[in-house]
């Protein structure tokens, strides 16, 4: 028997259907596992798992600690040019913030953040002011104007 405390070796573990057949004993012993071997049981090894009342803390919840314990990574940002771009565009069609979100379906706050770079970039809102101000948001062309619609 191994000196893992973590398992348990069971002999003659077969199901037992409505109470009958074999009865499965644990072998707490070398001994008993290399009797029940040599008389050809059947032997199996279960895992323990950790119970409520377990004082082992196991190794998930010492991952998780783990987990926790790495630094949080920020979410991107709006690039400064795409702020610059959206204010430039915004001025140019004589808009204010609040007409502007109100033509895009959005808070002013949405867009006072996409304009001061707060804010993280979300396609949908990009695509709506890009139409409604007709250049480009996204890209590597920042800022240009938004080409012909295309023919469907």
């Amino acid at each position: 028997m191994s000196d893992d405390w973590e398992s348990k070796t069971v002999i003659g573990s077969r199901a037992r259907v409505g109470g009958g057949g074999p009865r499965a004993t644990v072998a707490k012993t070398q001994a008993e596992i290399n009797a029940a071997m040599r008389s050809g049981n059947v032997l199996s090894t279960d895992k323990k798992y950790a119970s409520a009342n377990s004082k082992d803390g196991g190794d998930g919840q010492r991952l998780t600690k783990i987990d926790r314990s790495d630094d949080i990574i920020a979410p991107p940002k709006v690039e400064a040019s795409v702020g610059k771009a959206i204010i430039k565009g915004r001025s140019e069609k004589g808009l204010t913030q609040k007409e502007l979100a109100v033509k895009i379906n959005e808070k002013p706050q949405v867009v006072n953040d996409y304009e001061s770079g707060r804010a993280q970039p979300n396609q949908q809102v990009l695509s709506k002011m890009e139409r409604v101000l007709g250049i480009k948001l996204r890209g590597k062309d920042i800022g240009l104007p938004l080409g012909p619609k295309g023919k469907k």
